[in-house]
């Protein structure tokens, strides 16, 4: 069974199309005119394991919010197509994942109830590159939200933002892959409810 989301979202200040596969290699094919947002989203889809589209635009002569948000919001819905009625996925998975002095830990549940809780304190504001270190958690909330996941990230320890962002990234694509991943044990949804 394909386990492929297909979302295209146009708004007044973006156009977006984000199309996903859980069950690719780690692929990615991604533009957004963000440079290190777009490096940020090649990493989650190469440790999440999964192919990634991301084609758009957004109005970018204000500032990224838009198109960092709206990418999050986009690649919700696609997951949450991608995912179907989550059967037979282990639904559950952790990651702690370390970039040089930065450590960060990212809990994953597909519950179909979105929450996001978010600690991960940038010590100081800074643009990487044209990217600001500020619209992660927008990002995150965005996916959360129209994913359906319940989501916890912390930061353990770290200080350089630049290593702080792509460690977020990087364990937040660890804990996915891992709670979207097909457990031949389960059968039927992971949930003494029967559904999520």
């Amino acid at each position: 069974m394909s386990r492929i989301g297909e979302v295209h979202r146009t708004t007044k200040e973006t156009d977006l199309h984000v199309r996903v596969d859980l069950d690719g290699r780690g692929a990615a094919s991604v533009r957004t005119g963000i440079g290190f947002f777009d490096h940020m989203l090649e990493a989650l889809a190469r440790h999440a394991l999964l192919d990634l589209t991301v084609e758009g635009r957004g109005d970018l002569h204000v500032d990224g919010h838009h198109t960092v948000e709206d990418t999050g919001i986009a690649l919700g819905q696609a997951l949450d197509r991608a995912l179907g009625d989550r059967a037979g996925i282990r639904r559950y998975a952790d990651a702690l994942v370390p970039l040089d002095e930065a450590l960060v830990r990212a809990v994953v549940d597909v519950s179909g109830r979105p929450y996001l809780a978010y600690d991960i304190d940038i010590p100081k504001w800074q643009l990487l590159g044209d990217y600001d270190v500020f619209l992660t958690p927008e990002f995150f909330r965005a996916v959360t939200l129209n994913a359906g996941l319940t989501v916890h990230m912390d930061l353990i320890r770290g200080d350089n933002p630049h290593h702080i962002v792509e460690a977020a990234f990087k364990a937040f694509a660890r804990a996915l892959d891992g709670a979207t991943m097909p457990d031949p044990r389960v059968t039927g949804v992971p949930s003494t409810k029967g559904a999520l």
